[in-house]
């Protein structure tokens, strides 16, 4: 036990909120089950279900729609039935649907439509996990929290893609999915067991308005709700887009890739927590700007060069600008966000975010099958520069907003923008 009180010190450097240990736990647990069968998915679909590049954008971008619905819709239900019940149902039916990728064989068609509907459990209970955090801890905790769940998170994402080369190397493509469902009932059995039925700082009521009129007039909002589209649409090419150019397109070898992916979960796991701290202190809008020309600007190295030590680089400095960016985002969220739709809020950040899914990997396959490699690392470049540029714009109208007797955001989103 005293080893592994001095292993959470060291990733966390020091003691976490109590209420929030549930969610670490769920996100730790999930997170490694995403990540040993998602890192795969682009692959199996092109080289064991025989899918053209521009089959398997297509699939991507029904998915991400699907997601998008199923992200709002679990957001929206979460406000009115609670956030554990909604969470459970995301996690019990990504434990089951993961098990049909057995009955594919080497049918495109369903094979694409099960690969399409694979993100719709998962985005249900995505956003209301996000929404539960500012539930269970005080919104001057925010940043630190949502930073502390991505430690969790990343800590998985370290261990899964490994555990996927392995059941590869060890068995078949039917074994990878059959230990996915394995890692995501754990997942399930966890959160079933002990994520709490509310938090201490959740709405006392359900709310009594429409969450969409709410939204559609709150102009912060919205702005970012577009850079977090964009700022999606350059995260995800590193998740679907990259692993398809190094191994199709580079000769990298799958389970190779595999390591190379545990690179950027690690950094973070090691880093989040003392970079988020570190940089506390600045205001959201720099920090964001900063984070998207970090993430965006490094593939273009991989025209130059797609040797391994090329690879890592890019890993290396896109991670830092997702560091910078993940906390910030998620805390001016849960800023703008009022108590009683918060839930609606996270949703629709969700659906946002499963745009940037879904156009990443349909946009960037298809600049790829037409123009090339290094045409589509340039498009994510300038992806990242507009979302750069709508979130900085985003902050300054949070901040017009706070200032003028709006509704009533944390410091570190607000006050320090």
């Amino acid at each position: 036990m005293r080893l592994v009180a001095r292993l959470f010190r060291l990733i966390w450097g020091g003691d976490v909120e109590p209420a929030l240990r549930p969610v670490l736990a769920l996100g730790l647990a999930g997170a490694i089950a995403n990540s040993a069968g998602w890192s795969f998915m682009g692959i199996w679909a092109i080289k064991e279900l025989g899918a053209e590049g521009s089959q398997l954008g297509f699939a991507f971008l029904g998915g991400a729609c699907l997601a998008a619905m199923s992200g709002f819709a679990g957001g929206y239900l979460s406000d009115r039935v609670g956030r554990r019940p909604v969470i459970l149902v995301g996690g019990g039916g990504t434990a089951l649907y993961i098990l049909l990728f057995l009955t594919a064989g080497q049918n495109v068609p369903l094979g694409l439509a099960l690969l399409a509907g694979a993100g719709v459990f998962g985005a249900l209970g995505g956003s209301v996990t996000q929404a539960m955090i500012a539930d269970l801890v005080p919104p001057e905790q925010h940043e630190a929290s949502y930073a502390s769940v991505r430690v969790a998170q990343n800590l998985g994402v370290t261990m899964g893609p490994p555990l996927g080369s392995l059941l590869l190397f060890i068995g078949s493509w039917s074994a990878l999915f059959v230990g996915v469902s394995i890692m995501s009932s754990t997942s399930f059995l966890l959160a079933l067991r002990y994520l709490p039925r509310r938090g201490a700082y959740a709405p006392e009521h359900a709310p009594e308005r429409g969450s969409l009129s709410v939204i559609r007039g709150d102009r912060a909002f919205q702005l970012f709700l577009v850079s977090g589209m964009l700022a999606y649409l350059v995260y995800v090419a590193s998740e679907t887009v990259l692993p398809i150019s190094l191994v199709d397109t580079h000769g990298i070898a799958p389970a190779t890739w595999g390591f190379l992916l545990i690179v950027n979960p690690a950094l973070v796991t090691v880093f989040q927590l003392r970079l988020t701290r570190r940089v506390s202190r600045y205001p959201a809008a720099p920090k964001l700007v900063v984070a998207m020309l970090l993430m965006g600007f490094p593939f273009l190295l991989l025209s130059v060069s797609a040797a391994v030590p090329v690879i890592l680089l890019v890993i290396v400095v896109f991670v830092i600008g997702e560091m910078l960016w993940v906390p910030t985002s998620q805390t001016i969220i849960a800023g703008l966000a009022p108590p009683d739709i918060r839930g609606a809020y996270m949703g629709a950040f969700g659906s946002g975010s499963a745009a940037g899914f879904a156009l990443a990997p349909f946009l960037g396959l298809q600049i790829r099958s037409g123009y090339g490699d290094t045409a589509m690392w340039g498009f994510f470049a300038i992806a990242s520069l507009f979302a750069a540029a709508t979130g900085a714009a985003a902050c300054r109208t949070a901040v017009r907003r706070s200032r003028g007797g709006g509704a009533l955001q944390p410091r570190s989103a607000a006050e320090g923008v």
